[in-house]
């Protein structure tokens, strides 16, 4: 799928997201045009979905992540509440799930309180019929994808 270039390019992209493709050239030793056309190649792809900054939700306030697991009624199916539930802007993830739950969703709030009124809001959209919380203590592994990166360059 990738190879050890890509693995590179993405790597010195996730490390310096504002470099250029001319310094991206000169660092991988590899012709300007062949950088772009392999960036072109990436996002075509879906490998590479953005450049957009990484945002961290507690530097904005909201020092609070939990993680909602909602079982759903299946007439309306998950697509109508998953629309619904990205109305709200303190969920910033939804999975649609196998095991105990139909959907899990990672929500942020500014403390507990405004957690609560977050959850109130989950639980109030037309076709979750349960809702299980808990809250995250600590991040000691942040959402990572550059080990995946390289493991797919080595296969």
């Amino acid at each position: 799928m990738i190879d050890d270039i890509d693995a590179r390019l993405i790597e010195l992209l996730t490390e310096e997201p504002r470099i250029g493709v001319l310094e991206c050239s000169r660092r991988l030793s590899v012709a300007r045009g062949t950088v772009q056309a392999r960036l072109d190649r990436l996002q075509e792809r879906g490998v590479i979905r953005g450049f957009g900054p990484e945002v961290d939700p507690a530097a904005l306030g909201y020092q609070v992540t939990a993680f909602v697991t909602l079982e759903i009624r299946q007439a309306g199916g998950h697509d109508a509440v998953a629309k619904r539930l990205a109305a709200i802007p303190e969920v910033i993830e939804v999975h649609t799930i196998t095991g105990g739950g139909d959907m899990l969703c990672r929500i942020v709030g500014r403390g507990n309180q405004d957690l609560q009124r977050v959850i109130d809001l989950i639980v109030d959209v037309e076709g979750v019929r349960r809702a299980s919380t808990v809250i995250a203590l600590a991040t000691p592994v942040h959402q990572r994808t550059l080990p995946l990166v390289r493991a797919a360059a080595r296969t």
